[in-house]
Parts: C-alpha cells; structure tokens; sequence
C-alpha cells in the first residue's frame, strides 16, 4: 500500500466532509431563526453567503432606512463561502470576453475595479474587527513543464497589458526563493492577493450585517424567485427588489436549472507541519500558490502551519446536483495528495486530516456577471467560476449601485458601468449533454496535463485547445 493510500483510507484517514476544514477549525455557527411567515421588506437577498451578506452590507451603510431580509437555505457560509481555498485575489472570471464585447479600455476598468477589491476586503475586515487571518503576500502562480512557462510568460505579459505594472516574472531560482516546488521553472506573482480563514471571514461578516439592523432567516430555502417575491416552504418575502445571491446552488430554483452550472471543487488539508518541514518548503511570504496546468491547483499555506489545497476533483454532479456536507471520493482524495507531493515531495510521509468538496457557479460562457431588471426589480450576481471570495464584493458594491441607481436614491457609478453589468449568457445545454460535456473536458485536460508533463513539449496541448472551444471559454 502506497503511502499516500495509507494517509487517505485506514482508520487514520482525515475527516471526510462536515462541510469544510475551516468549520472543523473554527466551529459550526449558532443557528438564527428561520422565517415563520410571510413578510415584506425593501430589499429580499436570497443567499446567505458572500455575495448576498456583503451586498445586505453595503446596502445598509448606504442607505439605513432600508428594510432589508437575508434569506439563508441552511446557514450563512454553507457553500462556498465556507468551503474555498481562501484566495482573495484580483483574477475576475470573463475579462478576456469582455474585452472582446466592450473593448479593452472596458476590461481594463474591470480589472482596476479587482485589484481595488482586494484591497476594499482587507480594509473593511479591519474596520469590522473580522479576524480572519488575513495575510497579504500575494499571489504566485508557478510553471512546473516547458508547456506550462510558455503559458505563464503568456499570462504574465497579458497581465500587464490590462495595468498591472506591479506583477513581476521569476525564473526558476527566483521562484526558489519564494517557495521551492519541486521541478518549478518559473513563476508570476501580483501584490494583488492575500490569504485569508474563509469561515472566519464570513462569519464576522453575518455579525456585522445583523449588528446594522438587517434581519438573518437561516434554515430557510428558497424554492421560487419571481418578481417582487421570494417563495420559501414557510412564508414568501415581498420586496421590490429581490436579489438572488446563490451562485453555485442558483439550480435548485425552479426555473433555474440551467443558468449556473454547479461544478465540484474540492480540497485537502495536512496535519500542521513541523518547523524543519516548513524550513524545507520555504514559502514565508505564504502568498496564495497556484499552478499553470490546465486542471490547476490552488493551495495556501494556513495560519496554523497546514497546507490547504485543492483542485476539480470529481467536476459535476448529473442533473446538476449539489452534495450536502461536502463529502469527497477516495480517488480525488488520493489525486490531491499527489498533487501535494509532486509540489513537495519530502512531504510524502505528511498525514492529510481535511478533506471537503463544495459547488461553484459557472456559467456557460464563462463570464461573471451583475445584473439588475429595471422592469422586474430581480437582480443577481454570480458565477465567479472559482474566483468569488473577492469578486463577490465587487458584484455586492455593484448591485448596491444598481438598486440605488434604479429607486432614485443615487445617480450611475463607475461600477455601473463596468462590462459585466447585464451581461446576458445563454442556458447551459440539457442532460445528458451537460455531464458527457463536462467529464469529457476535464477528462481532456488532465490528458493534456499528463501529455504535457510526460513529452516535456514547450508549446500546449492540442487537447486543451479542443477542451477550451467546448467548455466555451474562447
């Protein structure tokens, strides 16, 4: 038995679900009540997570009187919120496209917008008093084959094109540095990032948004948005404005089944490691660690001395299914410990104690949006495609400027008018087209991975490029 099986599956083997790592660290939350009748309000937030909580914020430091009401399925951080790799950073789902759409100097402001992003959650963490184990050490994102630098020298450049003059470029010894990846050849790295407890973020966050007088029903789901009201199993909340906030879990709504695809992350995480381990590694500036491979990793080094890390995994659930506390398979258990020990390979004998799934909104052309119906008072924010724990606050700024835009109480703003306000995506195709398309592109990736690393070829795979052309994202 390898070792790796034997840190996964004996009775040692981590604990396997229970929503995330970041909850087994810091606790399950108290429970709030759930709605036990019909109720109106001026604004109705469906979705008790990033999204849904930093725009209830928002909204009510710009505007006090509103009446606003949260409404949470089971508890505020349940899905990714609570169950990511902790990256607030500056990347935004869709950029490309929309440079195409609206032009580059348009993308170039979406980009701005990010970078500001990271720095308006740092700033309003401290101002909250959210202790959220934040750490600003960036971003590095690391080439590990020829194919792989080729792509990061591409991704460097493309970067700065869009203002970033403070992304800087470092060969293999430089990378060293940093942190010592086995193999790495290269690496990016942008200011523009930091670490970051995502439970302990989301928590001080639903404290903060109760403490402004907004009202939390938790354990309260919502089965069917319409104009003006949110149906739940115990009441409907009435509101002009009903703002759907459930990115991943936007297709359990009726009507909704194929707006948002909810594909499957998922993660690991080890034991704390020991000083001589971590003097190994290096890693002291513990930037968010990404890689460029076509199916990549994301990993941060923890306040507690653990390695996070995470990757697809099992991409899709048929029908678009959602799982409940997070559970994960034995093989992607298995595949993320490899990734591990590939990076690090003297931590090959290092127990994994964590390991968790959760479901991000991806919509089919890949593109993040914000939008508002004017004619509806339906709004909605989503499909981060993994890069939510900062993109979130900028869609929740920029849905507040919508709603104040639209009631009168405020003129356009220049998040407004970004390119992703109203952006319409089509529906994602019907079953089983959407699992035989999915598998299929994650299974041609990890082909061009495994094609890339094995031939050591400098240019990318022909596979990814089919794979990019039927995932949408070109």
């Amino acid at each position: 038995m390898s070792s790796s099986t034997t840190h996964t599956d004996n009775t040692n083997g981590p604990v396997n679900g229970g929503i995330s790592f970041w909850y087994a660290d810091d606790g399950l939350p108290t429970a709030r009540e759930p709605l036990t009748s019909d109720a109106t309000a001026d604004v109705c937030v469906v979705g008790g997570g990033y999204t849904g909580l930093w725009t209830a914020y928002y909204l009510k430091k710009a505007a006090p009187f509103l009446r606003i009401t949260v409404l949470e399925q089971k508890f505020c951080g349940y899905g990714a919120s609570g169950r990511n790799g902790g990256w607030l950073y500056n990347g935004v789902a869709g950029r490309d496209r929309y440079a195409k759409l609206h032009g580059h100097e348009a993308a170039v402001r979406l980009q701005q917008a990010m970078n500001e992003t990271v720095d308006e959650v740092v700033r309003t963490a401290a101002e909250e008093s959210i202790e959220a184990d934040i750490h600003r050490g960036g971003v590095l994102e690391i080439a590990y084959t020829p194919a792989q630098l080729a792509r990061l020298k591409a991704f460097h450049e493309t970067e700065l094109s869009y203002g970033e003059k403070d992304r800087t470029l470092h060969g293999a010894r430089e990378t060293a540095e940093r942190v010592r990846v086995a193999g790495a050849v290269g690496s990016t790295w942008t200011p523009h990032g930091a670490r970051l407890h995502p439970v302990k973020l989301v928590k001080g966050l639903a404290r903060a948004v109760e403490a402004l007088g907004v009202t939390i029903h938790e354990s309260t789901p919502v089965t069917e948005i319409k104009p003006k009201h949110a149906v739940t199993p115990y009441g409907t909340v009435r509101a002009p404005y009903v703002l759907r906030c459930t990115e991943g879990f936007t297709a359990s709504l009726k009507g909704q089944r194929r707006t948002w695809l909810p594909m499957n992350s998922s993660m690991i995480a080890t034991e704390p490691l020991t000083p001589a381990q971590w003097e190994s590694i290096g890693w002291e500036g513990r930037e968010t660690l990404g890689d460029m491979a076509h199916a990549y990793m994301y990993a941060q080094r923890t306040a507690d001395g653990r390695i996070a890390l995470g990757g697809r995994g099992v991409p899709y659930r048929y029908g678009s299914k959602t799982d409940n506390d997070g559970r994960t398979g034995p093989a992607t258990i298995e595949a993320l410990h490899t990734i591990l020990t590939r990076f690090f390979p003297q931590l090959t004998g290092v127990r994994v104690t964590h390991a968790w799934s959760g479901v991000l909104g991806v919509p089919r052309d890949w593109c993040a949006t914000v939008t508002l119906d004017r004619a509806t008072g339906l709004g909605w924010a989503g499909g981060y495609v993994g890069s939510g724990v900062a993109t979130a606050n900028l869609a929740a700024r920029t849905l507040r400027d919508l709603v104040q835009q639209d009631s009168g109480q405020a003129g356009p703003t220049d998040l407004t008018a970004l390119p992703w306000v109203n952006h319409k995506v089509r529906k994602w195709e019907p079953e089983p087209f959407r699992w035989l398309g999915v598998h299929g592109m994650y299974a041609t990736y990890n082909a061009a991975d495994h094609r890339e690393r094995t031939t050591h070829t400098t240019t990318s795979s022909r596979l990814a490029r089919l794979a990019d052309r039927v995932a949408g994202r070109h």
